[in-house]
């Protein structure tokens, strides 16, 4: 009679852990329409950002130098540089998190089989 009440006690328990689990489970995440249009707004805003901080420090530079304009062309140039860099930091950190978003996906269907 005890290991009966043990057993249910058990298959309570498991019932119990089971139904924890399912509520702290990760939930399938919804497509966002807008993710590539904000992707996309902030590339082209990290690109003019740089050339907008690269044209006021050459401005600002040659306007207490006197080297108009060339350090403001220079700087435009280094802005752009930069601009495209982080743009192309940003794409990385996009694909690196699609791909484990893939990768979490897949790992969830082999183990759901």
């Amino acid at each position: 009679m005890p290991d009966q009440t043990d057993a249910d006690r058990m298959k309570a328990l498991e019932e119990r852990i089971r139904k924890a689990k399912d509520e702290r489970a990760p939930k399938p995440r919804e497509a966002d329409h807008h993710s590539q249009a904000q992707l996309a707004w902030r590339m082209v805003i990290e690109l003019v950002a740089g050339l907008g901080i690269g044209f006021g420090i050459g401005y600002g530079l040659d306007s207490l130098l006197g080297t108009k304009p060339w350090l403001m062309v220079l700087f435009i140039f280094l802005g752009l540089a930069a601009g495209i860099k982080t743009m192309m930091r940003s794409a990385q950190e996009v694909q690196r998190q699609q791909q484990a978003d893939e990768a979490g996906e897949d790992g969830d269907a082999t183990r759901g089989s």
